[in-house]
């Protein structure tokens, strides 16, 4: 129990940062390209209530902290009316690229952040630790995140940013994937292809961190 309760402390703000950052990307691109749906419904904002799914960002997330690695989950997909883009194309892709590259983002700084307190903080520091911990798992849980998404596999971002480039018929055919998509994650899950499909993303999280305490000394 006791460990259960740590890993939750050191996961639990960067998961919900993670996943509000990605949704809220989505729907202030979506904005920028004209289209206010997801503002009117009140998810232009980083209150993670609204953002809340109650098996992605509670259930499936606890049960990872319960199992000692870290919180993966999703929040509620925010809405979007391709419709009311005024660049179709590049709308959806810009706005399905914005949550994985919103992540990717806060991968960077949770790294810059991990070297500061491996520069500045005195391991001494009861906090050390923690703080060590926390930025770390925040750039691995942005990165699984960000790399997850653009899988191009309907629902994921990045099928729809592949969808962008195709034309009606194509895009209909490809987006009937998705009824394969539950398949398609056991496989995903329960091989060990997400953890290849992982290690560049890894190797660049270890460079970004190793850059910035290289800056710092």
């Amino acid at each position: 129990m006791q460990e259960f309760v740590y890993n939750v402390a050191i996961n639990l703000p960067a998961f919900l940062l993670a996943i509000v950052f990605h949704e809220w990307s989505h729907a202030r691109v979506a904005l920028w390209f004209g289209d206010d749906t997801a503002e009117r419904q009140g998810r232009l904002t980083f209150n993670p209530t609204v953002h809340a799914d109650p098996i992605g960002t509670l259930l499936f997330p606890l049960l990872g902290a319960a199992m000692g690695g870290i919180m993966f989950g999703w929040a509620r997909p925010v809405p979007v009316d391709t419709r009311r883009f005024r660049n179709w194309k590049w709308g959806v892709f810009w706005v399905s690229f914005a949550g994985p590259l919103a992540n990717i983002i806060l991968s960077i700084v949770s790294a810059l952040a991990f070297a500061m307190v491996y520069h500045y903080m005195p391991e001494s520091n009861a906090y050390y630790k923690i703080a060590i911990d926390m930025t770390r798992n925040s750039i691995l849980m942005n990165l699984v995140l960000a790399v997850f998404n653009l899988i191009p596999f309907p629902p994921l971002d990045g099928s729809k940013m592949v969808t962008s480039f195709l034309n009606y018929d194509q895009a209909r055919r490809y987006e009937e994937l998705q009824r394969y998509s539950f398949v398609f994650l056991i496989i995903l899950w329960m091989t060990p292809i997400f953890r290849y499909l992982m290690l560049p993303a890894f190797a660049f999280g270890e460079l970004m961190m190793n850059i910035f305490i290289h800056m710092l000394s």
